[in-house]
């Protein structure tokens, strides 16, 4: 079967440049399906999982927003943050999910609570994403 390359960048470099049969990812408007070939496009990407599959398995990464660039041979993630699934510290990821519950509901300014709104987004993907390693 056929293969894309796949790229994963933040700014603070790269995160994993592998081949996937399948990208899936979480972009503002839905969920999308990358199959080798496909045409050339761009999307903003939403807080979620980025499903790389090969054959018979599953690579989840956890994707804090950004954009995705497909192109027929290869795509590319543009990611203001993104972890690879085993390398997410999950007691850190649940304590701060805690913080920003707790945060959420003590926060009476709208700006403020939109903010630590985001920061429980992350904290729960980063949580999902370990999880379905």
């Amino acid at each position: 079967m056929k293969t894309i390359k796949v790229n994963i960048v933040t700014p603070d470099g790269p995160v994993s440049e592998t081949e996937a049969d399948m990208v899936i990812a979480a972009t503002e408007t839905g969920e999308i399906g990358i199959l080798p070939g496909h045409i050339a496009m761009v999307a903003p990407l939403e807080i979620g999982a980025l499903r790389l599959k090969k054959g018979n398995s599953t690579e989840n990464v956890a994707v804090h927003g950004g954009f995705i660039e497909v192109r027929p041979d290869v795509v590319t993630v543009l990611a203001q943050h993104a972890e690879l699934a085993s390398e997410i510290d999950i007691d850190r990821a649940k304590r701060a999910a805690k913080r920003a519950e707790q945060e959420l509901q003590a926060k009476t300014d709208k700006l403020d609570a939109q903010l630590v709104e985001l920061d429980l987004k992350r904290a729960i993907n980063r949580i999902n994403v370990y999880e379905s390693k």
